[in-house]
């Protein structure tokens, strides 16, 4: 896998502190949990794997794409399995099918022991330019 957009040129990775690798047909996005991604209960807040395997399908759709071309989201369905409770989280995401228009993925987000936190299913629209 290779990484993928720099700090400087993602804000978002940038503010939450993430890595993005990609590959051919998947993608990962990965962190270490501090207190900015803490809710008020003191574990991971659902957005941060929401957004984590956001960016991984994302990325996982960049690597079947044409150059020139960008992707936005659709929809994602989210599924929460359990509380991350600290240390890292790694989101990998799967491209199921690759249409001229449409990319369908799934992705899942494990906490550093190996634990399922999230899963997801999303569509991503294929944004050719001009």
């Amino acid at each position: 896998m290779s990484d993928v957009p720099t700090s400087a040129s993602f804000p978002l990775q940038q503010h939450l502190g993430f890595v993005i690798e990609r590959g051919e047909t998947s993608a990962t996005a990965s962190l270490v949990l501090d207190d900015r991604h803490l809710n008020p209960n003191g574990v991971a807040h659902g957005a941060i794997s929401f957004t984590l395997m956001d960016t991984a399908m994302g990325a996982a759709v960049m690597s079947v794409v044409p150059e020139g071309c960008f992707c936005a989201t659709i929809e994602i369905h989210t599924r929460f399995h359990r509380a991350a409770m600290g240390g890292s989280l790694q989101a990998e995401a799967t491209v199921l099918t690759a249409g001229k228009r449409v990319v369908h993925l799934q992705a899942r987000t494990h906490d550093a022991d190996g634990h399922l936190i999230a899963s997801a299913t999303g569509s991503f629209a294929v944004i050719r330019p001009g």
